[in-house]
């Protein structure tokens, strides 16, 4: 996939720079494999270059740990000389930066290799080869995300995060209260203002939920025909939501168990496909009898496991976990039920969906969407069987069954023959390669659990 015409590129840029005469600098971003937003600022005078001929960024910015240092395993950085890959913009990214002081632009960017071709690490094309398939058969996915996160202070104690105060009160919040109202009106300004700031965006997000936690929020975004899109749209969500609690002095983490005792952060995603006709081929009058839902839902569970380290890539992803939290650790399914990993909400027979609820906030959603519809894809054209669904409460019924650690979940997908053909073995090496490095270094250090446990015991 090429990128588009120079000239529909360049009327795009002229377009926005003649409707914002006021912005000074705009923001080249590109999401690397831990979703971190990376990249460039330029000035005004230099988008037009942009547009035409890109820019150049290391093809090591997809080989980076955490910690933004290069994991030399993977073959990309020394073992290449470092060597630069070019980035040509995403139609319809371009857009201004709400919270900015100094008026600023954002253009979200995609890696090619010189002679044009999309560059194969890059997890926004790993997702385009999956989706192809689709393309291949005819079917247009929809999908959106639901995004959970904390707002905490910008200070924390002795290292730790803690509940911001209240704006409104001075308190600190204690409670759950999850759907609470009163808990939305407490932090109203920030919560405005970033449902503002993504529509001046043009992130399609809806409504925001206060969610089961002190100082916990849910933010919805629309159905939309691309799942590239959807993707593009929850990894600038992010960046807004961080940089407008900042500009309220407050601070947010998409950590997946940032606090031990309460609730972890989702990533829950819904998917729905239709036909040529745009007819979803999920609706059914009853779920059940649906030969297509059944299927995905069969592929879904067959590649779960395998999907692990996608849906939850780093070390803290696991301890988010149990079923006090709803978060499921066996591939369930069941009709509205919020105890199962794979819910089928049912508001109505044209709108039967799959609700993928196992991920965690700190997912890359480009990997996390490319691993969903790989399962969906395989359970399609093989016919998979699902298992039985689930009535009632699931965490007392169902085994759990899928990795509990990042290094079985590393395994799994090293060794799993259908994640393979999905997604580019090349590229599951790297990502492999990335984690067991941040795997090795978590191992290394030693907790202040372990010094209070056997400093002076043994």
């Amino acid at each position: 996939m090429s990128p588009p015409p120079r000239a529909i590129q360049l009327n795009e840029a002229n377009a926005f720079l003649k409707e914002h005469p006021e912005v000074l600098y705009i923001d080249l971003l590109i999401a690397d494999m831990n979703g971190v937003v990376r990249g460039k600022r330029i000035e005004r005078a230099s988008l037009h270059k942009v547009y035409e001929a890109g820019i150049n960024l290391p093809a090591s910015l997809f080989a980076l740990d955490i910690n933004g240092s290069t994991v030399e395993s993977t073959g990309l950085g020394m073992d290449i000389g470092d060597s630069d890959r070019i980035c040509f913009p995403i139609p319809n990214t371009l857009a201004r930066e709400p919270w900015q002081r100094r008026p600023t632009a954002q253009l979200l960017m995609t890696m090619h290799e010189r002679d044009g071709s999309p560059f194969f690490a890059d997890p926004r094309e790993v997702l385009r080869q999956v989706v192809s398939k689709f393309d291949e058969l005819g079917l247009t996915l929809c999908a959106a995300f639901e995004l959970e996160f904390y707002l905490i202070d910008q200070e924390n104690v002795n290292g730790r995060p803690q509940p911001p105060r209240s704006p409104i009160s001075g308190k600190r919040p204690q409670s759950t209260q999850v759907y609470l109202i009163d808990d939305l009106d407490e932090y109203v300004d920030c919560l405005q203002d970033i449902l503002e700031g993504a529509k001046e965006q043009g992130i399609p997000a809806d409504a925001i939920v206060k969610e089961s936690a002190p100082a916990q929020f849910e933010v919805n975004l629309h159905h939309v025909a691309d799942p590239l899109k959807a993707c593009d749209y929850a990894v600038l969500l992010k960046r807004l939501i961080k940089n407008i609690a900042y500009d309220h002095e407050m601070d947010t983490t998409f950590m997946a168990k940032p606090y031990p005792g309460q609730a972890g952060n989702g990533l829950h995603v819904h998917i729905s496909i239709l036909d040529k006709q745009g007819r979803n081929i999920f609706a059914c009058e009853n779920p059940l009898e649906s030969q297509t839902l059944r299927h995905a839902i069969g592929g879904l569970q067959e590649t779960m496991a395998a999907s692990m380290a996608f849906l939850c890539p780093n070390v803290n992803s696991y301890r988010r976990f149990g079923a006090q939290f709803y978060v499921p650790n066996a591939p369930s399914w069941g009709l509205d039920n919020r105890t199962v990993a794979l819910r089928v909400p049912t508001d109505s027979d044209d709108a039967v969906r799959i609700e993928h609820r196992v991920a965690g906030a700190d997912a890359n959603p480009y990997l996390l969407m490319a691993s969903v519809l790989a399962g969906i894809h395989h359970g399609l054209l093989n016919h998979i069987e699902p298992g039985e669904p689930t009535e009632g409460n699931a965490y007392e019924q169902v085994e759990p069954s899928l990795p509990t650690n990042l290094r079985d979940a590393l395994r799994v997908l090293d060794d799993s023959e259908i994640m393979a053909r999905y997604i580019s073995p090349d590229y599951i090496d790297i990502f492999v390669a990335c984690k067991e490095s941040e795997l090795a270094e978590f191992e290394h250090s030693i907790s202040d659990l372990e010094y209070n446990w056997y400093l002076h015991t043994v």
